[in-house]
């Protein structure tokens, strides 16, 4: 159970803070600032509770895992339940302390992905889904790089909190960025309407991108020890 519950605070944490930097302090902070948000999240979870649950904190990371055989069936299910509820758990305090603040949710939003009038960009569908894949595929394989090698292990969590980081500057004005499916479920089911009408773009097109992302390497690194 220990590695379920940190994964449940694990993406908690992300949730809350990439998400709440984005919805209460997005336009102080902007695309450098709520990316960083989300880049730290990583980096700071990677080091406490990486030696127990490997920090996936992402639904599209535990399904790479699994493709290449990191972790069972049974643990990538537990591990996505987990990242789902603590998910729900970053919105559910963002979504209390903004009201507590009186900033309004329905304007400010709570970190939701989107296309089309959702994306500053007006991105469509089709835009949005290609984004997700290939920014997902960028994300997921460098985790699967840099964590197959024990001579990084001591900078995995610095790596990739800072590759999350980088495909959040390029995604978050076309939508927002999610590459995580627990990041993007959450907000989308307090906000409703067109956020949870999108959502299944932001769960979908990061699964692909993952999927391809563990296919290629796991190709790549057999013909490397060929």
């Amino acid at each position: 159970m220990k590695k379920y519950v940190c994964e449940f605070i694990g993406t908690a944490v992300l949730v809350l803070f990439g998400c709440g930097s984005a919805a209460i302090a997005g336009e102080t902070l902007g695309t450098l600032g709520i990316a960083l948000a989300f880049g730290l999240s990583i980096i700071a979870m990677a080091y406490v509770i990486g030696n127990i649950s490997g920090c996936h904190i992402n639904p599209a990371v535990s399904l790479a895992m699994l493709i290449n055989k990191k972790i069972t069936v049974k643990d990538f299910i537990c591990y996505v339940i987990a990242q789902v509820l603590g998910a729900i758990l970053g919105i559910g305090i963002l979504y209390y302390i903004m009201t507590c603040s009186g900033l309004d949710i329905a304007t400010q939003g709570l970190g939701a992905n989107g296309f089309d009038a959702a994306s500053s960009v007006n991105l469509n569908m089709m835009g949005a889904i290609l984004v997700e894949v290939v920014l997902t595929f960028v994300f997921i394989y460098t985790i699967l790089g840099v964590t197959s090698d024990e001579n990084k292990s001591s900078v995995s969590g610095i790596v990739i909190g800072l590759t999350l980081a980088f495909v959040h500057i390029m995604g978050i004005p076309l939508t927002g960025t999610s590459v995580n499916p627990a990041r993007s479920l959450a907000p989308a089911l307090f906000l409703g309407g067109e956020a949870l009408s999108q959502v299944w773009v932001f769960i979908v097109a990061p699964f692909i991108g993952s999927a391809i992302a563990a296919i290629v390497f796991k190709f790549l690194n057999k013909e490397e020890k060929a």
